[in-house]
């Protein structure tokens, strides 16, 4: 039988995940996925658009959006007429993106990143140790795991 993960195992797991090669967004989703019935390589191909900022575009931070996703598969509504559940998921993301804002200073990537609007390639920059060593993603990362473990898990370990 396969041991259950603890909450710190996740958050040094989603940064594991981005140190090997994911992007942002992926590594903390695919984090935290399975806990709400997704397969691990469902999770890594939904969010896989959504690193650098969406398409790396250099918008919402892909981690912000990871959070924003994870929020859904908790407690997000199949239900159209479902107000309550749309409200509360809403409020969710509004304070997680608020919480991760107040300690980073944006949720927008290019604003965290010193990066001055769109960057002309799509193409990811190659994750070499240099890359790494100037990247400050990986704080990024660990703060949004931070933030799911404290908001959303509620005992789902």
């Amino acid at each position: 039988m396969e041991q259950k993960k603890t909450k710190d195992s996740r958050v040094e797991e989603a940064v594991r995940l981005f140190e090997s090669g994911f992007n942002c967004c992926q590594s903390v989703f695919a984090a935290y996925a399975d806990l709400f019935g997704m397969e691990k390589e469902e999770a890594l191909k939904l969010a896989s658009p959504m690193g650098a900022g969406m398409g790396r575009m250099r918008e919402v931070c892909g981690t912000v959006s990871a959070m924003a996703l994870l929020s859904g598969l908790a407690d997000g509504n199949s239900d159209p007429g479902d107000e309550a559940k749309k409200t509360l998921v809403y409020e969710r993301v509004r304070d997680m993106s608020d919480e991760f804002a107040a300690a980073n200073g944006s949720i927008i990537c290019r604003e965290l990143l010193g990066i001055l609007g769109r960057e002309k390639s799509a193409s990811p920059s190659p994750r070499t140790k240099e890359y790494y060593a100037v990247r400050p993603c990986v704080k990024f990362v660990r703060c949004a795991a931070e933030i799911v473990e404290k908001t959303l898990l509620d005992g789902r370990q």
